[in-house]
């Protein structure tokens, strides 16, 4: 099956939405290597429903208004992965969890690296706030956008 794709400006830079019938697979950064998310077949279609409210919802989180985003998400990936990328869609706004919170979370207390790569290969940045996992000292640890999207995002959603 072919994915649906569009791009949009942000203040972090140049997002690629894609989307399949089920919702929303990925948004992948300017720079995004092509390694990290697995996408296949893929054609602009801007008027992609998907893709239009993804874009709105952006938009309106880059403006302070949206602090949840309401969007239909077709996740591609292991279970592990999968249980992980729930666990982000779990950390409320403006707050941040630890690679090893989310490995507690998950009943699996020493797979903080196992979190850390499923963490490093969400396809849906942003919406799935891989952003607010960082290092359990406070640091600021990699990130697909790069660490200076991630501070951007981090010091957004402090206001």
């Amino acid at each position: 099956m072919t994915l649906s794709t569009k791009t949009i400006a942000s203040p972090v830079g140049d997002l690629t939405l894609v989307a399949s019938d089920k919702g929303l697979v990925a948004i992948l950064w300017e720079n995004d290597s092509p390694d990290r998310v697995k996408l296949g077949a893929v054609e602009e279609d801007a008027g992609h429903p998907v893709l239009e409210a993804t874009e709105d919802q952006l938009r309106e989180y880059f403006a302070g208004t949206r602090t949840r985003f309401d969007l239909p998400l077709d996740f591609r990936g292991t279970d592990f992965q999968k249980s992980v990328w729930a666990e982000l869609l779990a950390i409320p706004f403006g707050e941040t969890r630890s690679y090893g919170e989310i490995a507690m979370k998950l009943g699996r207390p020493t797979a903080s690296r196992a979190v850390g790569a499923a963490n490093g290969r969400n396809p849906i940045s942003i919406v799935a706030p891989c952003h607010r996992v960082i290092g359990s000292t406070g640091k600021l640890t990699g990130f697909a956008g790069g660490l200076a999207a991630k501070e951007y995002l981090l010091g957004l959603e402090r206001g």
